[in-house]
């Protein structure tokens, strides 16, 4: 008889908010839903506490990490850029969080999922840059949201990506291209060293990278939001199913490891 593995520990770095002079970590109902419905997994919400927060313990307990979108921006002297208004807004506390947080990851072979404002994050844990309103660039496509009200309508189906054959994405989806929603008005400038790009909007725009190391280690990074309704998407279901077996698997691994020889 078969039985259900047992849900995936996964955690998922806090934005921080200030309301009435106080700070509130939080993160996304989308991605916690997603998660729930797609991966398997219970979701823990890490605060971003910096160094106060024992990486090292934290992962010990974990499965694997998904880091968000997020209003805010990485600020720009993380990777070698002056702020600006065209930057803003900023989140410095999950800055001092997600850069060393996913640099622990990396260096567990931990299962690592990025989107939006993650995959920005990765781009510059590997040292490379971020470019500001793209959609003001000769050629670009505008990458923000639609200007409307309606969440249907912002997170809707935006533009196409073409899918590089040889790389995890195209392994996922089975397909060489697929349409994307897009929210972001930031876009990977300079490619980080040691990344590799696995998809492409039309204008040229990075919209996917994973680490280029050969590796088994599963390392995603996207530039849209496949959490939107991720159940109802089912680009976004074989992408959140992918990452729950990317834990199971280094659970699995991880705890044969620690197991003595009988």
């Amino acid at each position: 008889m078969s039985t259900v593995p047992r849900p995936s520990l996964v955690g998922v770095p806090a934005d921080v908010s200030t309301k009435d002079g106080l700070h509130f970590h939080s993160a996304g109902d989308k991605y916690i839903r997603a998660l729930m419905d797609c991966s398997n997994a219970l979701p823990v919400i890490i605060p971003a506490m910096g160094g106060d927060l024992d990486l090292d313990q934290l992962l010990d307990r974990l499965d694997g990490v998904l880091v968000t979108g997020a209003t805010s921006n990485v600020h720009p002297p993380r990777f070698g850029a002056k702020p600006s208004a065209d930057h803003e807004p900023y989140d410095q506390l999950r800055d001092s969080l997600t850069l060393p947080l996913i640099r622990a990851v990396l260096d567990r072979g931990m299962p690592l999922f990025c989107i939006c404002r993650g995959f920005q994050e990765l781009n510059v844990v590997f040292g490379g840059t971020l470019d500001t309103e793209v959609q003001t660039k000769s050629g670009n496509l505008d990458h923000r949201a639609a200007d409307s009200d309606d969440i249907e309508v912002r997170y809707g189906p935006a533009h196409p990506i073409a899918i590089e054959p040889a790389s995890i994405l195209h392994s996922i989806l089975k397909k060489s291209g697929t349409i994307v929603n897009t929210v972001h008005r930031q876009a990977i400038a300079s490619l980080g060293t040691g990344l590799k790009v696995m998809a492409r909007a039309p204008d040229g725009v990075i919209e996917a990278v994973t680490v280029a190391e050969d590796t088994d280690s599963f390392v995603l990074a996207v530039q849209w939001h496949p959490e939107y309704r991720a159940k109802d998407n089912p680009d976004s279901v074989r992408l959140f199913q992918a990452f729950g077996q990317a834990m199971q698997r280094y659970t699995q691994l991880r705890d044969r490891a620690a197991t003595p020889d009988s």
